[in-house]
């Protein structure tokens, strides 16, 4: 994994889940709820960046987990669009695409974090603890 930036400053947590598969949104929720972390609410999940975009902007997450790979809009234009909109939240990149210039566009675009897909249980929560200290 990258390394994370600044970490988020609110005490309550609220996150949206952004990927195509519905396995992966289902795994990330589930692994939301794990004592390791903090109290998360679960803001919405979407299975497309135009999906997220609208829910991003109805509920204002703080945190978001994102695809790259998606239909109708993909990842690095979602990210760009809810930095846009919500320039303090952090978004953790989780995908396949593993090439280290993927990685760097989605982080120049605003994304605090790239975990590579698969991942294991504790990659996801370690990466998501570090993303929230």
């Amino acid at each position: 994994m990258l390394p994370v930036s600044s970490p988020v400053s609110n005490s309550a947590h609220s996150m949206l889940i952004v990927d195509d598969s519905l396995v992966i949104r289902n795994r990330i929720a589930k692994l939301v709820a794990d004592p390791r972390l903090p109290h998360i609410n679960i803001a919405g999940l979407a299975p497309n960046g135009a999906v997220a975009l609208r829910l991003a902007r109805e509920h204002a997450p703080n945190l978001v987990t994102m695809d790259l790979t998606m239909p109708e809009l993909d990842g690095e234009a979602c990210i760009e669009g809810i930095i846009a909109h919500l320039p303090e939240t952090r978004i953790l990149v989780v995908s396949a695409l593993a090439d280290k210039a993927t990685a760097l566009r989605a982080i120049r675009k605003g994304a605090s974090g790239f975990l590579h897909k698969p991942f294991t249980d504790d990659d996801l929560l370690d990466s998501l603890l570090q993303l929230i200290q």
